[in-house]
């Protein structure tokens, strides 16, 4: 098992600890309706019941907004060469929000604001990653239409919220720019590696964007107690090494990490350690040997995709190598 790193053993790695501001209401307007923020202004200082699963508390907001800020923020220092890449160690999570209601323990949408942000800056391209055991609905649907944010979500299918399936690519002009490979419990790191490498990486590269967003859970680990996938600490440092080269290779090292899910205290730890030392610099390998249900799931994303112009040039790059 990984040492469990604090802020010591980080700023060791190379590590520069920051201090986010809160998200301001232009910022979290560009992904968010009116009446959302204003109903979660309203609920500063209170204790509420918000859908059967997602409640706040007096401060709630005020984290919500700080983990906001702090995706914000890490897009700032990654556009300006302040910093290669960043973690944003945030709670609440964000993929589940909706435009315009909370849902799934998130309140704001953290990967949408950032994604939103970056391209307020001057990017013309940013591609999402989302491997949290669930689905990040929320992250798709805002983005659905639009072609200038891809979203790559794997994820936990049949699972919560539902939504995920491979038929899920997108509408008018945004057709083919939503990717979902839904996965049958019990994948461990080996068919998550298949995923990477055979799908996400090749689409990756054909869309070549300018900032790269992790929607970082870790509620597929094995001993996670909401998921009933088996990925370890070796699959996390592997997922990030394989994020950290390819974001070198196409936008000069721009990823962020932001925390999403994570329900066992010390997988998470020992989990973002791992992917906090693959930013650092250390490497970290798949090991081979993917199932039949992984080729199975990503023939069906492919299939899926059949026919819109991202996949095809994608497809080219050789995109189910046998690994």
């Amino acid at each position: 098992m990984l040492a469990r790193l604090g802020r010591e053993s980080w700023s060791a790695e190379r590590v520069d600890w920051q201090t986010p501001r809160v998200a301001t209401h232009e910022e979290l307007a560009r992904v968010h309706g009116r009446a959302h923020l204003v109903r979660l202004d309203h609920l500063v200082g209170h204790d509420a019941a918000l859908d059967a699963d997602t409640f706040v508390s007096e401060r709630s907001i005020e984290a919500a907004l700080l983990a906001a800020g702090a995706a914000v923020h890490a897009v700032d220092d990654l556009w300006r060469g302040r910093a290669h890449n960043a973690f944003a160690l945030v709670r609440p999570p964000g993929h589940h929000a909706e435009a315009n209601h909370a849902m799934g323990f998130c309140l704001l949408n953290n990967a949408a604001v950032a994604a939103a942000h970056a391209l307020a800056l001057g990017a013309t391209r940013v591609a999402i990653v989302d491997f949290d055991v669930h689905h990040g609905n929320g992250t798709q649907h805002i983005f659905a239409a639009r072609r200038d944010v891809l979203y790559l979500s794997c994820h936990q299918f049949p699972f919560y919220p539902g939504s995920g399936r491979a038929s899920e690519i997108g509408r008018d002009e945004g057709r083919g720019f939503t990717v979902n490979c839904p996965l049958s419990a019990g994948r461990p790191d080996a068919d998550y590696g298949y995923v990477f490498q055979s799908l996400f990486l090749p689409v990756l590269r054909a869309y070549a964007p300018d900032f790269i967003i992790a929607s970082a859970g870790y509620d597929a680990h094995a001993r996670d107690p909401i998921g009933q996938m088996r990925v370890s600490e070796r699959g996390y440092a592997a997922m990030t090494s394989a994020l950290a080269a390819v974001a070198e290779e196409l936008c000069g090292g721009r990823l962020i990490y932001l925390l999403e899910g994570g329900y066992h205290l010390g997988a998470l730890a020992d989990s973002v350690t791992a992917s906090v030392l693959a930013l650092a610099g250390e490497q970290e390998r798949f090991p081979g040997g993917a199932s039949p249900e992984a080729r199975d799931a990503v023939n069906a994303t492919w299939a899926a995709l059949r026919d819109t112009p991202l996949a095809a040039a994608a497809a080219a790059q050789d995109p189910a190598p046998d690994r």
